[in-house]
């Protein structure tokens, strides 16, 4: 062993004050196991860690220093990814406009605290899967419990977040972007034709129709893997991740009366740019494309309902009946609007005729799928929003509500039996949360599947916010065609 100098003991001091310092920050004195290796490095240099270099083989010099290169990439991506901030980019239009399909982001894990992965040995930059290879980017073990590292805030109200998609636990191959749960019942509901007059039920009765539902389609999903893919589970972190607005904070009692969020009883404050669907019926020529595309309507949104068949009898139902002399319909688009872009088109009395907003016999089934309430998209609710350490008693109007809570989220054993209610194994009425939750909502109002569908967000799904968009691409455009939106470019999120 040779001597160290003095730089080295320099560099070795600031690598273990600042290695230190982390483990403080996170509150890992595992990671104390590290410390003798980083002193062999710069100090003692009892493993040969750089062994290459005194190879008087040149190709082998050329590949290890590749091969030292990619791993301390790696190393640090995987640092920087679970500590400081994540790509992301926008997949869906559920928060058009005020992001856009294309628009890539910077996720700070600072904003709200890192958490501490529950799958720590992962490859970096794959959530779940392995491109080309198509296997699992995670080892299932070692599994750790959720913990979260100091942070600059918490979630607040309109904030942007990125979380991983709680309903994602359990998911069919072959339909990732629908979550399992939803799939099962409408698979299961196909099964048994005839509608079921549910007003007439007790709750029993139609907790127990879901049950007959989902259990009845999640055997078909698990008999058929051909059709629905391989059915797999997966840890927190390794969910989908989903961006959306947090309209509803811990311990909040939020309801949907025609559209307007409200908090407490109060109306909260509309983003900007919220959108809902409408269907635009024109004079009788066709909308030119110029004009969608100074609306900022993306092709994919673009959709010409009077191309279709089977259509007529109902836009002739919301009265959009305007006919041209051959007695055919004038064109009807199906588009997603802000108040804006409504009233642009509006006033374009020589283009458009009517417009009338969707109606919510499109909203498909709300959360939750196994009670009964006439719920829909734009009148939601009441419903309180769990806070960590609050108690609430449990009985048959909410228990629907928050059952998934008890049993997925926080690890009990919940049976409903006929003389009462049991977790793990105990007769009781009453439940304590052990973790907050949030309300999300796209605000692409009617594109949006969100916890109108599919319920609460955890605090141990919360990933990160979103803070500035590096690039946004136009996959409606050509490169020389303004396919960079350089408008977008460092844009701040708000």
């Amino acid at each position: 062993m040779r001597k160290a100098t003095r730089t080295q003991w320099i560099k070795c001091a600031i690598v273990l004050v600042l290695y230190l310092a982390f483990l403080v920050w996170v509150k890992s004195w595992l990671g104390l196991i590290v410390v003798p290796f980083i002193f062999d490095i710069y100090i003692t240099k009892l493993i040969p860690w750089s062994f290459w270099k005194s190879s008087k083989n040149p190709a082998v010099r050329n590949i290890m220093s590749w091969i030292d290169a990619i791993v301390f990439a790696l190393i640090a991506v995987y640092f920087v990814n679970i500590y400081i901030f994540q790509n992301y980019q926008i997949p869906s239009s559920s928060l058009e406009k005020s992001m856009l399909v294309g628009d890539f982001l910077f996720v700070s894990k600072m904003s709200y605290g890192p958490r501490v992965p529950n799958t720590p040995l992962s490859m970096p930059l794959a959530q779940h899967t392995l491109p080309v290879i198509n296997t699992k980017s995670y080892f299932e073990w070692p599994q750790w419990k959720y913990k979260r590292v100091q942070g600059f805030g918490k979630v607040k109200l309109n904030d942007i977040v990125v979380f991983n998609f709680p309903a994602g636990d359990t998911v069919a191959l072959h339909n990732q972007m629908s979550d399992f749960y939803t799939i099962a019942y409408s698979v299961g509901q196909s099964m048994y034709p005839g509608k079921v007059d549910m007003d007439s039920l007790t709750r029993k009765q139609q907790r127990e129709v879901y049950d007959l539902y989902y259990n009845a389609g999640r055997k078909q999903i698990l008999s058929n893997p051909k059709e629905f893919g391989e059915v797999v589970v997966r840890p927190v972190d390794r969910r989908e991740n989903y961006v959306k607005r947090c309209v509803g904070l811990p311990g909040d009692t939020l309801q949907i009366v025609n559209g307007q969020v409200m908090i407490d009883g109060k109306a909260t404050e509309n983003p900007v740019d919220l959108q809902f669907n409408y269907f635009v019926q024109t004079t009788g020529p066709l909308i030119p494309e110029e004009m969608f595309r100074e609306l900022g309507i993306s092709k994919d949104d673009q959709m010409l309902m009077t191309n279709s068949q089977g259509w007529e009898g109902g836009l002739l139902e919301m009265g959009l009946n305007g006919r041209n002399a051959q007695g055919a319909l004038n064109p009807v688009y199906h588009l997603p609007l802000t108040q804006k872009m409504h009233d642009a088109l509006n006033g374009n009395k020589k283009l458009i005729s009517k417009i009338v907003m969707e109606s919510e016999d499109y909203s498909g089934q709300m959360y939750p799928l196994n009670l009964y309430t006439q719920w829909n998209r734009n009148n939601y609710g009441p419903i309180w929003i769990p806070a960590k350490g609050a108690t609430i008693t449990l009985t048959d109007d909410n228990l629907p509500i928050y059952e998934r809570i008890i049993r997925a989220y926080e690890h009990n054993k919940l049976e409903v039996k006929d003389d009462g209610i049991y977790i793990n194994g105990v007769k009781t009425d009453k439940y304590t949360f052990q973790m907050d939750y949030y309300w999300m909502m796209g605000d692409n109002r009617h594109n949006s599947a969100d916890s109108r569908y599919w319920g609460f967000v955890p605090e141990d799904h919360i990933v990160g916010k979103p803070l500035v968009v590096w690039l946004s691409l136009d996959k409606d455009r050509g490169w020389f065609d303004g396919k960079i939106r350089w408008n977008r470019l460092f844009k701040w999120v708000g």
